[in-house]
C-alpha cells in the first residue's frame, strides 16, 4: 500500500486490540481508540500477553516484541486516532446504531483517501454505508478471534463498495498477511451464516441431553477435524455476541436461525463465556 501506513481502530476490545496487533507486527504505526480508559488498559494487557506468548514459543524475540508494542499508541480522542490514517478500522459492538454513528463521525473526521473497514460478523455494509459522504470506500473487514493466529480476513463487498476500494482491501490484507474472501453484503456473510447455525444446532443438543459440552465439542475436533468444538467457540467469541447475531439473520433470513432458549437464557444470566468468566465452560 502506498498510502498513509497510519492504521486507526476504532475500539479495544478482544476484537480490537488483536487487530491493533496484527497491524503493528506487519510495520503499520498503529492508534487505537477507546473513550473508555479501562478498555485501553485491557487491550494493551491483552496485547502484550499474546505477544510474552509468542516470545516464550520462540515465535518473535523480546526485541521484536518491544517494536511491536511501540508501534501502538493507546488514546480516547477519535480525530487524533483517525487523523493522517490510511486504513481505519471500527471494531466496537455489534450494534449497528453504534457503528453507524461512530462511522459517521469518522467520515468527517478522517482523511477522504482513508480506507473505512468495519469489523462487523454480520450487520449490513450497505446500510452502515448509508449515510456517509461516499459509501464506496467503506468496506467490511471480518477478522476473526483470535486475530492474531486466525489467517482468515472476510472482505464483504457493500452494493456501493467500490472496486478500488475492494483493491485496497486484497493489498492491506496481503500486508498483515492474512488469506481474504470476497463475499457480497448478505445476511451474516458467509463464515457468520455457517458458523452460528453449526454453534446454534450445537446448543440444542446440549438442551435435549444428546451429550455434554464437552463430548458435543469432542465430535467436531476429532471427527471433523475442527481446531475448537462449537461450544467452546461461542464461549470465546461472548455468547451476547452470538445471540445478536442470531437475532439479526433470524429477522433477516429466517426461522432456521431462531435463537435457541438456553443461549437467550444464559445470557440473561450472565454466562457470556471467557470474558465473564462462564458459559458452556468454566474459565
Amino acid at each position: 500500500m502506498s498510502e498513509s501506513t497510519k492504521v486507526a481502530v476504532l475500539g479495544a476490545g478482544t476484537m480490537g486490540h488483536g487487530i491493533a496487533q496484527v497491524c503493528a507486527a506487519a510495520g503499520f504505526t498503529v492508534h487505537v481508540s477507546d473513550p473508555s480508559e479501562a478498555a485501553r488498559a485491557r487491550g494493551l494487557e491483552g496485547v502484550r500477553a499474546s505477544l510474552d506468548r509468542m516470545v516464550g514459543k520462540a515465535k518473535m524475540t523480546a526485541a521484536q516484541r518491544d517494536e511491536v508494542l511501540g508501534r501502538i499508541a493507546w488514546g480516547g480522542d477519535l480525530g487524533a486516532a483517525v487523523e493522517d490514517a490510511g486504513v481505519v478500522i471500527e471494531a466496537v459492538p455489534e450494534r449497528i446504531e453504534l457503528k453507524r454513528d461512530l462511522l459517521q463521525r469518522v467520515d468527517a473526521l478522517a482523511p477522504d483517501s482513508a480506507l473505512l473497514g468495519s469489523n462487523t460478523s454480520s450487520l449490513s455494509i450497505t446500510e452502515l454505508g448509508s449515510t456517509l459522504r461516499d459509501a464506496s470506500r467503506l468496506v467490511g473487514l471480518h477478522f476473526f478471534n483470535p486475530v492474531p493466529v486466525m489467517e482468515l480476513l472476510e472482505v464483504v463487498r457493500g452494493v456501493r463498495t467500490s472496486e478500488a476500494t475492494i483493491d485496497r482491501a486484497l493489498a492491506f490484507a496481503a500486508r498483515l498477511p492474512k488469506t481474504p474472501i470476497v463475499v457480497r453484503d448478505m445476511p451474516g456473510f458467509a463464515t457468520s451464516r455457517l458458523g452460528v447455525a453449526l454453534g446454534a444446532e450445537a446448543i440444542r443438543m446440549l438442551e435435549q441431553g444428546v451429550a455434554s459440552a464437552e463430548d458435543i465439542d469432542r465430535a467436531m475436533e476429532l471427527g471433523y477435524r475442527h481446531p475448537m468444538g462449537p461450544l467452546r467457540l461461542t464461549d470465546l467469541v461472548g455468547l451476547d455476541v452470538r445471540l445478536a447475531i442470531l437475532d439479526h439473520l433470524h429477522r433477516e433470513v429466517g426461522e432456521q436461525f431462531r435463537a435457541p432458549p438456553l443461549l437467550r437464557q444464559m445470557v440473561r444470566a450472565g454466562k457470556l463465556g471467557k470474558k465473564s468468566g462462564e458459559g458452556f465452560y468454566k474459565w
